[in-house]
């Protein structure tokens, strides 16, 4: 049975896994409170130790939901699936469900490398280091998407893949990469922006969006 105490997403308005929880609590219906953890500000306010007590890898997204606290935005998705009505974000059938390979693609295989491009210590080439790993994880993810898509990247239904899909993209943009070369992957994403769900948890609308990236 689900809390009526709302959950708190303690996250970064940019930060790719704080959005995939953001789009999860969206279609769900989920009204939720946000505690911003500026990744940039005074060294990153994710290394304090108060933050420490929430998250131990100091990372963002940490959801306090039903009495217990959650990282690792997978994770959390699929609990706020399993626990939350609504759309599911996971297919019920097997085969479907079994594409969330997807999903783990993009954040096991192409999402932990370029945020690392924020960093100072990455350097001046951080821009064609991000670029390199992101068109090598589409360069994958494309062939992929063309076999499992319908309207949305496994049939018809949104599912988690989409919901990483959309903030891997936006990513890729802020980095330059260029997307004609990927018109699967640039097709789902035009489509998945106009629904609302994307629309309203977008980097560009959070209570913690500078005023100058605000839309």
């Amino acid at each position: 049975m689900a809390s009526q105490t709302k959950p708190v997403l303690h996250g970064y308005f940019r930060s790719s896994c704080s959005w995939r929880v953001r789009i999860a609590f969206a279609l769900k219906g989920v009204e939720f409170d946000q505690v911003p953890v500026n990744l940039i500000k005074d060294g990153g306010q994710q290394r304090t130790e108060q933050y420490r007590t929430i998250n131990p890898m100091q990372q963002v997204p940490a959801v306090e939901i039903d009495g217990i606290t959650l990282s690792q935005s997978l994770a959390v998705i699929q609990y706020i699936d399993e626990t939350r009505p609504g759309p599911r974000l996971l297919p019920a059938d097997p085969k479907k469900r079994a594409q969330r390979m997807i999903s783990d693609l993009i954040a096991s295989g192409i999402q932990p490398l370029p945020p690392l491009s924020d960093h100072p210590q990455v350097g001046a080439e951080k821009v064609q280091w991000a670029q390199h790993f992101i068109d090598r994880g589409f360069r994958a993810l494309e062939p992929v998407l063309r076999e499992t898509s319908g309207m949305y990247c496994v049939g018809d239904e949104i599912s988690m893949a989409d919901i990483c899909l959309v903030p891997q993209v936006y990513n890729a943009e802020r980095f330059s990469v260029d997307l004609e070369k990927y018109p699967t992957i640039k097709r789902l994403n035009q489509t998945l922006l106009e629904v609302e769900a994307f629309r309203a948890s977008h980097p560009s609308h959070q209570p913690d969006t500078p005023e100058e990236l605000r839309a």
